[in-house]
């Protein structure tokens, strides 16, 4: 179990040294980077909702959000390396599901529309980056190594390799190929 938190802990720092340039001390990282505290809570909250302990997961899930402005359900899933740059008021709901080797920035929002039961927050595939202040709505899939642009509100699918800009958001490159392409709403029938 140790070794486990260790690998863990070690490949999240790495994650930070290779993705932020500002970041090249080990300690530095543990002691001042939000984004690395509030996925190591994440972990402790998530293994205690897992295991039925769904009240301590939820205190720990918000004393993290005290602490570091970041707000991750416990419930959530999340994958290997998510990079969190300045993590302030990110929202990350409980049937959230999050990949591989995300980027994440300060402001984003994975949220539900306040309609649905069951699965109501966004999958985001590996290699997505989430720009500073989008918000992602609803049980919608944002697709493997696409871009979803600052202050972009999405509310439907966006397909892997796509970037996605404006509000509401609209394709504007895929495949490496300038378009644009709106993207039809789940939430609006």
């Amino acid at each position: 179990m140790i070794n486990k938190i260790i690998a863990a802990t070690t490949e999240l720092i790495n994650t930070y040294k290779e993705k932020d340039p500002a970041a090249t001390n080990t300690l530095l990282i543990l002691m001042t980077y939000p984004g690395v505290h509030a996925i190591m809570y994440y972990r402790m909250a998530n293994v205690c909702w897992r295991h039925d302990l769904k009240f301590l997961g939820s205190v720990i899930s918000q004393f993290a959000r005290w602490a570091t402005g970041i707000e991750i359900h416990p419930g959530a899933e999340i994958g290997k390396r998510l990079f969190i740059d300045h993590g302030n008021g990110i929202v990350i709901g409980e049937t959230a599901i999050i990949g591989n080797d995300v980027v994440m920035f300060h402001q984003v929002t994975l949220g539900g529309t306040g309609k649905d039961k069951g699965k109501r927050h966004p999958t985001i595939e590996d290699n997505v980056m989430l720009c500073a202040g989008c918000k992602v709505l609803g049980n919608i899939l944002i697709g493997k190594n696409s871009k979803v642009g600052a202050n972009a509100v999405v509310l439907g699918d966006v397909p892997k390799d796509a970037t996605v800009i404006g509000c509401p958001a609209k394709i504007v490159k895929l495949d490496g190929q300038r378009v644009e392409i709106p993207i039809k709403s789940k939430t609006h029938k």
